[in-house]
């Protein structure tokens, strides 16, 4: 489990229309300090690597933590939050001076002959000796959304041309019945229908097989609204929570 999130904790507004869902997991992992990635505590995990740098092994699996930095390029964006972040508040975003929850790990995850990679909120342009630790990818998780929070398209395609993943599958958009509208977030359905192979799954989970990966080619696998869970069951677990005061 990649970054689970939790609403923000001054509790002035939500992300999120519910808690994290209970889970249980072999490894937990978060990329870095912000509440909608580092929900760790939530899970139920043999193992929590927070801000992974470096090499850790399990059974058949390797990840690999790789220090850069969150993005702060947010000028595409309706609202540019980060700097806005820099005027009203005295968190510095930008590096190398910026504060701890502004850096940020890539997750390389080797199993199964597969070679993923998290990209998460990382920024798009981090110096070479990043791209050149990332290799080849099988397997593309990117930050894409209606409102291009993160990354812009352009951004979003610099990634995917350097990188040349098989597949690659957006995270870190708006879903209806699970995140609120003041996230700003938006649907990634624009962004998919303009590229040539793209495909929703029509389900919260889809198998891959390595043979399945291997033969892809530039493909893009959007688990759009579903999502492997009930979030009507977490809706009434939050309505009885809040009866019971």
């Amino acid at each position: 489990m990649i970054d689970p999130w939790r609403n923000p904790p001054w509790g002035n507004w939500d992300w999120f229309l519910y808690d994290f869902p209970d889970c249980e997991v072999d490894i937990g992992l978060s990329t870095h300090a912000h509440f909608d990635h580092d929900n760790l505590h939530s899970l139920r995990a043999s193992t929590l690597l927070d801000r992974l740098v470096g090499r850790f092994e399990l059974a058949d699996a390797v990840v690999t933590g790789i220090a850069d930095k969150h993005a702060t390029d947010t000028r595409h964006t309706a609202y540019d939050w980060v700097a806005l972040t820099q005027k009203l508040t005295p968190i510095s975003a930008l590096p190398p001076d910026n504060w701890r929850s502004f850096d940020n790990s890539l997750l390389l995850i080797e199993t199964a002959g597969l070679r993923i990679l998290h990209w998460g909120d990382n920024r798009a342009d981090p110096p070479e000796e990043v791209w050149s630790r990332l290799g080849q990818i099988d397997i593309l998780l990117l930050p894409v959304d209606g409102s291009f929070h993160v990354l812009s398209e352009d951004h979003i395609a610099q990634v995917r041309e350097r990188l040349a993943p098989s597949i690659t599958i957006p995270h870190h958009y708006f879903i209806w019945n699970v995140t609120h509208q003041a996230s700003t977030l938006l649907p990634p359905d624009d962004w998919l229908h303009r590229q040539a192979n793209a495909a929703f799954t029509g389900a919260g989970e889809v198998t891959l097989t390595r043979e399945d990966v291997k033969a892809a080619q530039d493909r893009v696998l959007c688990f759009g609204q579903k999502v492997a869970f009930d979030p009507a069951e977490e809706l009434s677990r939050k309505a009885r929570q809040e009866e019971r005061g």
